[in-house]
């Protein structure tokens, strides 16, 4: 780093270069009796240094909460969140996905997980004033090959799902050009994609979402019973850096993740999130579920429900924890269209049999 650029007393500039210190790195990672003892300045000099550099390495000023509550940083993109192109589901998540931080989604084979991904896939090309982003998703695969028929298909189906929005807008984004599809096939090939390949695109501004289907996959694949040590520190540094996607970018990301069955009586001590009356947990324990902000759960029950001319198998979506949610759920449905909640009043839903 050429250190003549900041503004620091040139006799300062002279320690740090005979403690060969070379980068605004080798500064903010000492601390300040260690970087007084390698460089022999005083506790003043010190501080003063390591000030400067903060403040040269920071891209962006500091914001205050004064700053937050009378709105002086849109930027940030306060309230704002991404639709799920359906009422009843915003009305569950208080309006959408959060645009800082992991949404897990979690639950059994067959529940409709994928469903969701490509929903929201599509909902964030919508402009801000339809509940989008305007931008496009990335989606990457870990097990499956990507549903681009079901893709088609939602596609082709906008204006039912959508009816408020104008048919000009929907007309003038290009849905299936806007989605980036990587399959990522070990733990190795996952984070090139996180770490390499993702903040080109999120930097052009050319996605504004990522969906990973499914966290679980891999981990369940190459690590055994007895590395959950080794499992876990994985986990952390995956997370780590979908995080710092998500909070430099403003972007939300969705991981899909599998569920694990529950043996009444088999840990005693073992955390159910609040959900005490699931056969099944979610997958990747404690160690993954402390970096997820929200989690949701998705149930197929039993029975039929019939809409119109179609008929779907009943799902419950459950809010596990959140920090801004209550615990609650809905119905919903997975139609032509796309996944709908149903909301009590619906006079369009027939129950065949009782859920």
């Amino acid at each position: 780093m050429d250190w003549e650029q900041l503004e620091l007393n040139p006799r300062i500039i002279a320690a740090v270069k005979r403690a060969s210190l070379k980068s605004v790195k080798d500064i903010l990672s000492l601390s300040g009796p260690d970087l007084q003892r390698l460089t022999h300045l005083s506790k003043t000099d010190v501080q003063h240094l390591h000030t400067v550099v903060a403040v040269a390495y920071r891209k962006t000023p500091p914001i205050t909460a004064l700053q937050l509550y009378r709105g002086e940083h849109p930027s940030l993109e306060q309230g704002r969140l991404l639709s799920l192109s359906c009422p009843v589901l915003d009305a569950l998540l208080r309006g959408g996905l959060p645009l800082c931080g992991i949404t897990e989604l979690a639950g059994e084979s067959a529940a409709g997980k994928t469903q969701f991904g490509l929903q929201l896939c599509l909902s964030v090309q919508y402009p801000q004033d339809y509940g989008g982003l305007g931008s496009g998703a990335v989606y990457i695969c870990t097990e499956d090959s990507f549903p681009i028929k079901r893709l088609r298909q939602l596609t082709s189906q906008l204006s039912r799902l959508r009816p408020e929005v104008p048919q000009a807008v929907s007309r003038g984004i290009s849905f299936t050009d806007n989605i980036y599809i990587e399959h990522t096939a070990d733990l190795g090939a996952l984070q090139t994609c996180i770490s390499q390949r993702l903040p080109i695109l999120l930097s052009r501004g050319l996605v504004r979402l990522i969906v990973i289907d499914s966290v679980a996959a891999l981990f369940r694949a190459e690590f055994q019973a007895g590395e959950a040590a080794e499992r876990a520190r994985h986990l952390l540094a995956l997370s780590s850096t979908l995080h710092r996607l998500s909070h430099s970018y403003c972007t939300p990301v969705l991981c899909i993740n599998q569920v694990t069955d529950v043996i009444d009586g088999s840990n005693p001590g073992r955390c159910d999130y609040g959900l005490v009356d699931s056969k099944v947990l979610p997958a990747l324990g404690m160690a993954w579920a402390n970096q997820v902000m929200v989690r949701l759960m998705l149930r197929r029950l039993e029975g039929q429900i019939r809409k119109g001319d179609q008929d779907s198998a009943p799902r419950r979506l459950e809010v596990v924890f959140a920090p801004h949610l209550p615990q609650a759920s809905c119905l919903c449905g997975v139609w032509l269209e796309g996944v709908r909640g149903i909301a009590e009043e619906d006079p369009s839903i027939q129950f065949q049999t009782s859920i």
